[in-house]
């Protein structure tokens, strides 16, 4: 029932852009935290952007400064605008919808690859 799709991922050039896109279907969008994760080869994921319900935002230093999240409750999506990509941004971003901090409202989609080379 509950579905998180992104999209918007690809290849792209070192200093290049991309806008992450997550449709969210199956629960009350405007009641849960959403968030953009990602996963290197070989390294944790991490969460890299965060916007709660009332639109406030948090950032990975890494990413500080160079991304946005944005969230459209009219039509249950989350954005994540990435400027000024580099190398070491390549990884597999998670889209995570979560309810109050709980475990048992915590949904995540499949990923969307991102990759930065020349």
């Amino acid at each position: 029932q509950v579905q998180l799709v992104e999209s918007g991922g690809g290849l792209v050039q070192p200093e290049g852009s991309l806008r992450l896109s997550c449709a969210a279907s199956g629960f009350i969008f405007r009641n849960y935290d959403m968030a953009w994760y990602r996963q290197a080869p070989a390294k944790q994921r991490e969460s890299v952007a965060s916007i709660h319900t009332s639109g406030s935002t948090v950032y990975a230093a890494s990413v500080k400064g160079r991304f946005t999240i944005s969230r459209d409750n009219a039509k249950n999506t989350v954005y994540l605008q990435m400027n000024n990509l580099q190398p070491e941004d390549t990884a597999v971003y998670y889209c995570n919808a979560n309810f109050r901090q709980s475990s048992r409202y915590d949904y995540w989609g499949q990923g969307t690859q991102v990759t930065v080379s020349s």
